[in-house]
């Protein structure tokens, strides 16, 4: 007989090596459900915050996602390789003794602001289907579209030539190895990535994470729940509404409700009297609040919506 569904986030400190799939494929044999997905994929090169969706927190994966995130990346001067990263296979080499901290630190700055960005063909985006990675390694090159990144800030926090280590605050959707990339041609000599770890995701950082030893020593332990931050995590950025048992019954049941000053945008959440999450609600144009992700379980409790 199945237990019953967990929801909830999990914060993982993914290790080095593994895929972001590998850490949900764990994690879901570990919870004993198949609801499981991760929000915001790492390289397996790479370290830090994953974070772990199960159960009902899999429909808020893309608030998480949508989230800044902050990295710090490791970057070797003087070496190109395929994949922009320290798994590929080198296709140019130059001299780095005449760059100095000086002129590495301007061209980080000049990244600051808004940027567009080529993604990388060792990428899991798809062309026609494929994922990119998959035409890189039979030789093809094909167009990408450049998306708009923004990078908060780039700081230099280590010099050690040929080597530099950079703290990054970034928007979703920005590659690492591309800028590592994109460094080293400004420079003049080429660069790739040698190591990257997640510091943050969103409210979501590193001193906060657990291990994937961690998960499985509560999971056994029957205290799985104990590591699961609940869906407003995700959610805190939107503003929250209380409502009354009467009008709780009406969103549960998918039924559009007028709502008070409280919920301004266009997006809220919903919260019974009792203090529990609900639903996100959207605001229409004749200014009524529909449904648009009901959370809520039913029971048998006749206090309850």
């Amino acid at each position: 007989m199945r237990g019953p569904e967990f929801d909830g986030i999990l914060n993982v400190n993914k290790a080095q090596g593994m895929t972001s799939h590998d850490v949900v494929a764990r994690v879901r044999r570990l919870a004993g459900q198949r609801r499981v997905g991760h929000a915001g994929t790492l390289d397996p090169l790479a370290t830090g915050v994953l974070l772990v969706c199960l159960g009902q927190a899999t429909r808020v994966a893309e608030y998480l996602m949508a989230s800044d995130k902050v990295y710090r990346a490791r970057i070797c001067l003087g070496i190109c390789t395929d994949t922009y990263d320290a798994e590929g296979q080198i296709t140019a080499e130059a001299e780095t003794r005449g760059i100095t901290r000086a002129a590495v630190e301007s061209e980080l700055q000049g990244f600051v602001g808004r940027q567009e960005q080529l993604p990388p063909m060792y990428s899991a985006l798809k062309h026609q289907g494929t994922p990119l990675y998959r035409l890189a390694r039979q030789g093809q090159v094909v167009d990408r579209a450049p998306r708009t990144v923004q990078f908060r800030s780039v700081e230099l926090t280590e010099w050690n030539p040929p080597e530099l280590t950079v703290t990054v605050h970034c928007s979703k959707g920005t590659y690492i190895r591309t800028l590592a990339h994109d460094l080293g041609q400004r420079l003049g000599c080429g660069a790739h990535l040698t190591g990257l770890t997640r510091l943050a995701s969103g409210a979501f950082r590193l001193e906060q994470a657990v291990t994937l030893e961690d998960v499985e020593r509560a999971f056994v332990g029957g205290a799985g729940q104990s590591l699961l931050l609940p869906l407003e995590a995700a959610l805190s950025d939107l503003p929250a509404a209380r409502v009354d048992v009467a009008t709780a019954r009406q969103i549960v049941s998918g039924q559009q409700v007028r709502l008070g000053e409280e919920a301004a945008g266009s997006l809220c959440r919903a919260y019974g009297a009792d203090g529990q999450l609900l639903a996100l609600l959207r605001l229409r144009d004749d200014g009524l609040w529909q449904p648009y992700k009901v959370f809520y379980r039913r029971n048998h409790d006749e206090n309850h919506p």
